[in-house]
């Protein structure tokens, strides 16, 4: 039984200090607007200046002075890098204003960590890298996401590994998609503090309805109660995808392959539950932990839900 309790206080101590980093992406932001036709005025966007760990790599041709990029006959072509994205910043944002009134929007994460430039001209830009840059950041999100996993894990508590546990993720996953899509899109506009704080409520109601043994609306119909919550969790990825900018030549990819990678770290979180559970199946005492994992979850989301709704007042 001690032994039990170490366990389950360790969790609750990892789950703890989870709590101040729920549905955060840390963004660094970095703009070039072009002044002639080979300099090029730059700065780290306020708000979002990295003070150390982190190097830029200017294309090869370009050298930079005072806030000034000068770039040789080519112009600004080439590759440019960040190293140190992935420490402090999840990722960096990079845009570049052309004299001719275009812009173009970059997204530099630890996986790919430099992108290539083609000048103004650069519908070259490989849908590629907008695929992998954006699905890696979907991955990032939902399992920086805390309170989005917590709901999943109440969801898993809730249902159980069995038939029901596809219908009700599939659910989710089907109404956070349509949710993230309308918002992204500009066609659904709500204000994130309300979002926030339902989606904190949401896990709450989740975790006390799988404490309970009755045939609540929630036991008989838990994937409808996975939609319902599943559409406000996707205004909160909207948000954070938002936070990352969409790409102009390929704002549909760059979408697609978010939510991709937010389903992919989605499967990985139930695939790794599964089989803690199968491993803790073995152990007598195993089922003991699970009220106090739901009590500490409720703890938590309550904890949020304080605070986001403290937020929403004036």
């Amino acid at each position: 039984m001690k032994a039990l309790q170490r366990v389950v206080l360790a969790l609750l101590l990892c789950l703890a200090s989870m709590a101040s980093w729920a549905h955060e992406i840390s963004m660094a932001e970095m703009e070039l607007r072009q002044a002639s036709p080979n300099e090029f005025l730059w700065q780290w966007t306020a708000g979002n200046r990295p003070e150390s760990g982190m190097r830029l790599v200017w294309p090869e041709g370009c050298a930079e002075a005072d806030g000034v990029l000068r770039c040789g006959a080519h112009g600004l072509q080439g590759h440019l890098g960040i190293e140190g994205v992935g420490k402090r910043f999840s990722a960096v944002l990079v845009k570049v204003y052309w004299l001719d009134g275009q812009l173009r929007v970059y997204t530099l994460t630890a996986a790919q960590s430099s992108v290539p430039l083609y000048g103004a001209a650069d519908d070259k830009r490989g849908a590629a890298e907008v695929v992998w840059a954006y699905g890696v950041l979907g991955v990032e999100h939902i399992l920086g996401g805390f309170d989005h996993l917590l709901f999943v894990l109440g969801l898993l508590f809730l249902v159980g590994f069995n038939r029901r546990l596809v219908w009700t993720i599939t659910a989710f996953t089907l109404a956070h998609s349509v949710t993230l899509a309308l918002s992204t899109l500009g066609w659904l506009v709500l204000n994130p503090p309300p979002v926030e704080a339902t989606i904190a409520l949401s896990i709450m109601l989740v975790a006390g309805e799988a404490l309970h043994k009755e045939q609540t609306l929630s036991r008989r119909w838990p994937a409808v109660v996975a939609f319902l919550f599943g559409l406000v969790h996707g205004l909160g990825f909207a948000g954070a995808l938002q936070q990352i900018g969409l790409p102009e030549h390929h704002l549909a990819v760059a979408l697609v392959t978010f939510n991709a990678g937010v389903e992919l770290g989605q499967l990985m979180v139930v695939v790794a539950a599964f089989a803690l559970h199968r491993l803790l199946a073995r152990w007598p005492a195993s089922p003991k932990a699970r009220p106090l994992l739901l009590y500490a979850m409720g703890a938590i989301a309550a904890y949020w839900s304080i605070g986001r709704i403290v937020a929403i007042l004036p």
